[in-house]
């Protein structure tokens, strides 16, 4: 794909974002659309947001689950980038009219001690290089219209990343095996799912070992200071106003999210 061509399309994202419009799938419209054309695409629009005064906070790790890689005839996870308009504070309200199909999505942050650079990294290593883990939620919210996206679509859609919430009660890895820890997620006081860790790639800590090494192939470092999502732990589920949601993990404690208009 051509460097016009990239950039209309993240421009046409960018913009989708901003309008609230969501916008034909690119598989559609361009067949031969690869994953690397994709990610390309996802810089552009990513760089039209750090032109508007955003700056990057992290990055997030997608489709890290058997049912979601099927779904998209995938082997592999994604990944997208957290900037700093996306992060909201547990308590605050997050507003359905700001996105066009927010789905909510409940898993573990990593807050970074220390830079991470693949490829090479380890479980070991990331348990080394974080300081921190908490609950949280991603409000996914795909700007491709009806979420008919294939793997191309969602990358260049900077892996349908919407915005977040860190909540809950920071602690250290070395109280923890993630990948027995188990999760509940309720909403509007039902339980809605149960999970483990290990449903994320055996440990949300081997997924967080392959994005570092993964970003490490293409020249990137994870920062010391870095949230990093490391992968959904619970089923998307759609959210609309006056909606709130309370996940819970064995060990880490919980946290709440809710919506209005």
């Amino acid at each position: 794909m051509d460097t016009s061509t990239i950039q209309q399309y993240g421009d046409e994202l960018y913009n989708a974002l901003l309008t609230r419009e969501a916008v034909a799938p690119l598989t559609d419209r361009e067949p031969g659309i690869t994953i690397a054309d994709a990610y390309q695409i996802q810089l552009r629009m990513i760089q039209r947001r750090l032109d508007a005064g955003e700056h990057v906070v992290g990055k997030k790790i997608g489709v890290t689950s058997k049912v979601v890689m099927d779904m998209l005839k995938v082997n592999q996870p994604d990944f997208g980038h957290l900037l700093s308009g996306m992060v909201y504070s547990e308590g605050e309200p997050i507003s359905c009219a700001t996105m066009i199909a927010p789905k909510a999505e409940a898993e573990v942050a990593f807050i970074l001690a220390r830079d991470l650079t693949g490829p090479g990294v380890t479980a070991a290593d990331v348990l080394r290089a974080t300081d921190c883990v908490m609950p949280c939620f991603e409000i996914v919210d795909s700007r491709i219209r009806d979420w008919k996206i294939k793997i191309q679509d969602t990358i260049a859609d900077n892996a349908s990343c919407g915005v977040l919430t860190l909540g809950g009660v920071r602690k250290s890895l070395r109280q923890l095996d993630l990948a027995l820890a188990g999760m509940v997620l309720e909403k509007n006081g039902d339980i809605i799912s149960t999970s483990a860790g290990a449903s994320v790639q055996g440990s949300p800590v081997n997924a967080v070992a392959w994005l570092a090494n993964t970003l490490g192939a293409l020249g990137i470092t994870l920062k010391a200071g870095d949230i990093i999502l490391s992968g959904s732990q619970s089923p998307l589920v759609p959210v609309v106003a006056g909606d709130s949601l309370y996940c819970s993990v064995g060990g880490l404690g919980g946290t709440s999210v809710r919506f209005t208009a």
